[in-house]
């Protein structure tokens, strides 16, 4: 059975991290101003991270340190949640996973857990709101702990594969053996990776029918050029996570 968090028409457009407009100045990713935006343009699908503050609230934030986003050396984990609001303050304006959640109760959340540390916290609050969540982890043992975590607090988000997962489900593809691809997609709803990985070209149309043979979808990160999304749209792919998410939605439409 289709989990809910598909119910909605293809293509998905997935607001990486939020969407930061173009022509935005001090706004930064995984921020509230940048959910906002996405919102606003009309997206229902945003990607984010999670990772942990010292006070052991889960937090929107991709790198597990400040220095790109906030010129801090310091990690995520060893900031308190006073001080890190104060420093997103003038950047967009930090979130908590919890507020996110509630702010934006139209929004459907693609969550990376980029942190084991944050997964069983993410688990217990995604649960209330599973039919709109999407779980994942590079970290296969980070994705099952925060999906248990769901579950033991009643809630069975929707769950993408992680690194190992895919590794692989690309060797099945690359066999053509039925259980093979099969053993790699079990228990998975989506599988969500780059067109590329170096040499190794990832999204072919062998493995876009191999995962659609399992009712399973495809999800391509991160596209920002409107021919390339035209190109996996029409090769089958049913999402593209973006930064781009206005040139998304536009190109989307014309393919509807």
């Amino acid at each position: 059975m289709t989990h809910a968090y598909f119910e909605s028409g293809r293509p998905r457009i997935f607001a990486h991290r939020g969407f930061v407009p173009p022509d935005s100045e001090g706004i930064v990713e995984n921020t509230f101003a940048a959910f906002a935006a996405a919102h606003a343009l009309g997206v229902r699908y945003v990607e984010s991270d999670c990772h942990v503050s010292a006070d052991g609230t889960v937090i929107l934030f991709h790198d597990a340190d400040l220095s790109r986003v906030a010129g801090d050396p310091r990690e995520v984990a060893e900031v308190g949640d006073r001080e890190l609001e104060d420093l997103m303050a003038d950047r967009g304006g930090l979130v908590t996973l919890a507020q996110a959640l509630e702010a934006f109760p139209s929004l459907f959340f693609n969550l990376d857990v980029k942190a084991e540390a944050a997964a069983d916290r993410v688990g217990a609050l995604v649960a209330p709101h599973a039919d709109r969540v999407l779980l994942t982890s590079f970290s296969e043992k980070t994705r099952k702990k925060a999906l248990r975590a769901a579950r033991a607090a009643g809630g069975r988000p929707a769950t993408s594969a992680g690194t190992v997962r895919i590794a692989a489900l690309v060797v099945a593809v690359a066999s053509g053996v039925p259980w093979l691809i099969g053993r790699a997609l079990r228990g998975i709803d989506a599988v969500q990776v780059p067109e590329r990985r170096g040499p190794v070209r990832v999204v072919s149309p062998r493995m876009i029918r191999a995962v659609h043979r399992a009712g399973v979808e495809m999800h391509v990160w991160t596209i920002n050029d409107a021919d390339s999304m035209r190109r996996l749209l029409a090769a089958g792919v049913d999402g593209i996570v973006t930064d781009r998410a206005d040139r998304a939605l536009t190109v989307a439409a014309g393919e509807r």
